[in-house]
C-alpha cells in the first residue's frame, strides 16, 4: 500500500494520542474523521510500528501493542472494578446501567454515597476518599477518552463499551452483585499501560518522526 503523508495532516496528533492509551471517538471530530476516511492506511502504517489499530463499530479507535500479552495494569483494574460497581449501583436504584454508561451521565454529588456503599471494594483498589476516586478513576476515564467532565457531571462516551462488554460477558443477570462480593478476582479488558510502559522497543530510541519515516520506507519496500 502506498502511503501519502500529504493526505494525513492529523498523523502526528493521532499517533501521539493513541500512544498514550487515549480512545479516539466522535467527540474528537478532526481525529476521528481522519481515521475513518483513511482507516486502511493508518492501520498499515501503525502495524509497521508494532501497534494494532482497533476500530470498534460503535464508534471509537484505540491501540493494542502487538507485544503486549494478557497483563492488565492497575489502572485498567480500577476502571473495570468501578464499572462493575456502577452497574450494580444503578441497577439497585432502578436505573438502566446501559442507558447511563452508554452516553448517560453521573453527577459528582452521587460519588459520596457510591463510595460509602462500596467502601470495601474501593479499598481493594486503594481508593479511600472522594478525592482519590476522582483522581485515580474518574480523571483516568476522562484522560483515556472513556468519559468527559463538565460542571461536575461525568458523561460516559462510546469507549465505555469495552468495560460494559466485560460486565455482560461475566454476568447476564443480577448475579453480578454476588460476583462482586466474592473473593474471585474481577476480570478486566486489556488496555494500554501508562505511556512510559506501553512504548514498544522498536520506538524507544527513535523520535516519532523517525519512527514514522522508517515505517513508511518499509511499507514502500514491500510494495516495490
Amino acid at each position: 500500500m502506498n502511503i501519502d503523508l500529504k493526505e494525513m495532516p492529523q498523523l502526528a496528533s493521532i499517533f501521539r494520542e493513541l500512544l498514550k492509551g487515549f480512545h479516539v471517538s466522535r467527540r474528537d471530530p478532526e481525529l476521528y474523521a481522519q481515521l475513518s476516511n483513511l482507516q486502511d492506511a493508518y492501520r498499515a502504517l501503525f502495524k509497521a510500528l508494532g501497534f494494532e489499530l482497533v476500530c470498534d463499530t460503535r464508534g471509537f479507535y484505540y491501540f493494542v501493542p502487538e507485544q503486549m500479552g494478557a497483563q492488565v495494569n492497575k489502572t485498567a483494574q480500577r476502571l473495570a472494578l468501578f464499572t462493575f460497581i456502577l452497574v450494580e449501583h444503578l441497577a439497585d436504584q432502578g436505573r438502566d446501567p446501559l442507558a447511563v454508561l452508554d452516553g448517560g451521565s453521573l453527577g459528582r454529588d452521587e460519588l459520596p454515597a457510591l463510595l460509602d456503599k462500596y467502601r470495601d471494594l474501593f479499598l481493594q483498589a486503594e481508593v479511600e476518599s472522594q478525592e482519590e476516586l476522582e483522581e485515580k478513576i474518574l480523571r483516568r476515564l476522562t484522560q483515556l477518552g472513556f468519559a468527559a467532565e463538565e460542571a461536575g457531571v461525568y458523561r460516559f462516551l462510546p469507549p465505555m463499551h469495552r468495560f460494559l462488554d466485560v460486565c455482560l460477558s461475566v454476568q447476564q443477570d443480577r448475579d453480578l452483585a454476588a460476583a462482586l462480593h466474592s473473593d474471585l478476582p474481577l476480570p478486566a479488558p486489556v488496555l494500554a499501560d501508562e505511556p512510559e510502559e506501553i512504548r514498544p522497543s522498536v520506538v524507544q530510541d527513535e523520535s516519532e518522526e523517525q519512527a514514522l519515516a522508517r515505517a513508511i520506507a518499509e511499507e514502500q519496500e514491500l510494495d516495490a
